[in-house]
């Protein structure tokens, strides 16, 4: 009973590895991209990017109701501050707030140093460093809460 066990322990291992060998060797040579398939570059990823820095979805709301009701943001109250957000908060920050950048709804450093001058209405107290760590967080959710 034992060796009847091994034997087929050792085939079934041998056929597996077998196998996996050849799907693999076999697979890169013979399988065709499929003619659906799109590319995801890096700019489509940061496209379709959501920076809420802390928000819940219905502080992200409220933001995106003040952005469409003064700074001109025209898509949908989703929750999610995505590339037309920060588009729209960028104008803010560039018309308020010492934002001196390009309006590319990516709000990388410069965005948030602005952010952080906004933020000192709402309580922060931090340096002015672009980091949106807990701080800057904690300021920018009394802000969603207020507005």
């Amino acid at each position: 009973m034992r060796k009847g066990w091994m034997r087929k322990a050792f085939v079934s291992t041998a056929l597996a590895v077998t196998l996996s060998g050849a799907g693999l060797a076999g697979a890169s040579a013979a399988a065709p991209a499929h003619p659906s398939a799109v590319p995801v570059t890096t700019a489509s990823a940061q496209i379709l990017a959501v920076h809420n820095f802390g928000l819940s979805s219905a502080q992200a709301k409220n933001v995106q109701r003040w952005l469409h009701t003064y700074w001109g943001y025209n898509d949908g109250i989703d929750g999610q501050l995505g590339i037309n957000s920060w588009k729209a908060f960028q104008r803010c920050l560039k018309t308020h707030w010492g934002y001196t950048d390009k309006i590319d709804g990516d709000p990388g450093p410069n965005t948030v140093m602005a952010l952080q001058r906004l933020l000192r209405n709402y309580g922060y107290t931090d340096k002015i460093d672009g980091d949106p760590g807990p701080n800057t967080q904690a300021a920018f959710k009394r802000f969603a809460d207020t507005i």
